[in-house]
């Protein structure tokens, strides 16, 4: 069977003033039939309201924030652990 991953964002933290995130807090599960694993943590930024590609809090989807997320901890490294510790369980 092959593992399927969830990702989320649990929380943001953002500053009031722009609509700039600061922080996203993030988990991604992993299921392999009876087995699961999770992982979560939290990533920083340092928005720039001047820049081009700035998306202010109100303006965000969840797919905007994952994206940030994914490139800052590395999408492939985190699923890959998550397949270790489901391998190591099995």
């Amino acid at each position: 069977m092959a593992i399927t991953y969830t990702w989320k964002i649990s929380n943001v933290e953002r500053t009031l003033s722009d609509g700039g995130v600061t922080t996203a807090h993030w988990d991604c599960s992993a299921v392999d039939g009876d087995y699961s694993a999770l992982l979560y943590g939290s990533c920083g930024f340092t928005p720039d309201a001047s820049a081009s590609d700035f998306i202010a809090y109100d303006s965000l989807t969840e797919a905007n924030v994952l994206g940030w997320v994914q490139a800052s901890v590395s999408k492939d490294d985190t699923e890959a652990a998550l397949a270790a510790k489901i391998g190591a369980d099995k």
